[in-house]
């Protein structure tokens, strides 16, 4: 599994691992606890490896915001995105100095972690998984 077969679907809690497209839309399977679910082409869906965070200079992309937090955190677990704005907002400028903070939003970066945290215990959050993600997405 990797990032590219990784959604977030507007609506609806955690994540989902696409498993078959149908005719209709596709199903997808929650990674919180395992149900499968039938989306619609109508739903609000965003592939992981689509999302990007906005810098001053440029916008980068998710899976190298999660290589940050996964150095920094050694591969292990991040905070909580519960925790207090201001705390998740110095914890995201220690992992990304340049973030664009009128653009990026405590919302986002309490998603941003949250998403962590849930690849993180799967396998999904590792310096070598990342960088093979990076290497397949061709260069902006």
């Amino acid at each position: 599994m990797s990032l590219k077969k990784i959604l977030a679907i507007s609506g609806k809690p955690g994540l989902f691992e696409l498993k078959v497209q149908t005719r209709t839309g596709f199903v997808a399977e929650s990674l919180l606890d395992g149900k499968k679910i039938t989306v619609g082409m109508r739903s609000n869906v965003s592939l992981l490896s689509e999302i990007a965070v906005y810098t001053y200079d440029e916008e980068i992309k998710l899976a190298q915001v999660f290589k940050a937090i996964a150095t920094k955190e050694n591969e292990g677990p991040s905070i909580s995105h519960k925790e207090d704005n201001a705390v998740l907002t110095g914890y995201f400028r220690e992992v990304l100095p340049d973030f664009d903070e009128e653009r990026v939003y405590p919302s986002d970066i309490k998603k941003i972690i949250n998403w962590y945290n849930l690849l993180q215990p799967k396998g999904l959050i590792t310096l070598e998984v990342l960088e093979e993600a990076l290497k397949e997405e061709p260069a902006e």
